[in-house]
């Protein structure tokens, strides 16, 4: 994503938006969103791209959708495919805003005074580089934090019920983390909003103890192959400051009192895919993102067994699908007949030929 022409900016107190100039065929105009640091009387700028002006008054909307592009940093790719599922979900585009964060990399321009990462490290929580706009050092989780709280504000979203956070590929390795270590998540439940996430096709996921799959259930992964397998994004070594005094046993008894779906495409199974993460840390959760997927939901289930607080929650507070027939394609995967429902709720209407969606009990 990068900016052309010229911007105006439209500034209100906490809110502005910033419009560019650009012929139809185009991709869609980000916006400016400016998000406030409690403490601070200047917050930062950062680019979204959205439905609704954001400085626009939103007291219809009810329920908001977060969808996070990949390490190709192409939201407005993830911003139209997610309005494409919209408008034929039979949702009133009026009571629902999507919104898809985009999140700039160092190679990228057009980002003047905002906070800017390495090209990959944002998928993991890393801070913003140094010298880049006026918060570097920002965790990209506590950039969706920041939204997140924003949208919460009964102020601007009076008839807001739902938050829903959704990742792919490389949003699905932020989503997933951001599910597990985000600080925001209990404050906007209890202000009674319905929060989910929905984690699709990750490279990785973040494990709370130093087990990693075995041929026979979860053993000590061998440092003579991986010194730092249970480093942070793997594991919980070594934590990014946002996280900083965290312990895998108390995010692990928080997490299962979150709701979150896994899916994982059947076909996405090349272990030699040319995004996947290679690293020794991620082969050691498996060979392909199906592997590490399947691994991933049964060390949940493992774990838990081992948790006194899982015997008092619901059941259905995590779900892991097999998106049949479908490799690593973000389109088809929120368009398959469960990633619509979870967008967009029960009631919105499939494609017949979507993707079939198959319940996995680990």
């Amino acid at each position: 994503m990068k900016a052309s022409n010229f911007f105006c900016r439209l500034a209100s107190s906490t809110l502005a938006v910033c419009c560019l100039v650009q012929p139809a065929s185009a991709a869609p105009a980000w916006q400016r969103l400016h998000l406030p640091v409690p403490g601070q009387q200047a917050g930062y700028d950062f680019p979204v791209y959205a439905n609704h002006r954001l400085d626009d008054r939103l007291d219809t909307i009810r329920e908001v959708i977060i969808v996070q592009h990949g390490i190709q940093r192409n939201g407005n790719d993830y911003y139209a495919a997610a309005m494409a599922l919209l408008q034929a979900s039979g949702r009133s585009l009026d009571e629902v805003l999507v919104i898809a964060p985009n999140f700039p990399g160092k190679p990228d321009s057009g980002f003047d005074g905002m906070p800017v990462w390495s090209v990959q490290g944002w998928t993991g929580g890393d801070p913003a580089l140094p010298g880049t706009g006026t918060q570097a050092g920002l965790s990209s989780l506590q950039v969706i934090d920041d939204i997140a709280q924003l949208l919460a504000d009964k102020s601007r979203l009076p008839l807001l019920k739902k938050i829903t956070f959704a990742g792919h590929s490389g949003g699905g390795q932020l989503i997933h983390r951001y599910a597990v270590l985000n600080h925001v998540d209990e404050a906007l439940r209890a202000r009674g909003l319905d929060v989910q996430y929905v984690v699709a096709n990750p490279s990785s996921y973040l494990y709370f103890t130093p087990e990693r799959p075995a041929s026979t259930g979860f053993a000590l992964y061998d440092k003579s192959v991986c010194p730092a397998y249970d480093d942070y994004r793997y594991g919980m070594q070594n934590m990014v400051p946002y996280a900083k005094g965290m312990n895998g046993q108390d995010l692990f008894s928080r997490h299962l009192q979150r709701q979150v779906t896994y899916l994982v495409g059947s076909l996405d199974t090349d272990p030699n895919h040319r995004v996947l993460d290679k690293s020794c840390g991620a082969e050691a959760e498996g060979p392909t993102r199906y592997d590490r997927a399947h691994a991933y939901w049964a060390y949940e289930q493992y774990l838990g067994k081992q948790t006194p607080v899982a015997k008092a929650l619901p059941a259905s507070n995590h779900h892991y699908l097999d998106v049949e027939g479908v490799g690593h394609d973000q389109t088809r995967m929120f368009g398959s007949q469960c990633g619509v429902k979870l967008l967009f709720g029960d009631k919105a209407v499939v494609d017949k030929q979507a993707a079939q969606c198959k319940p996995v009990k680990p």
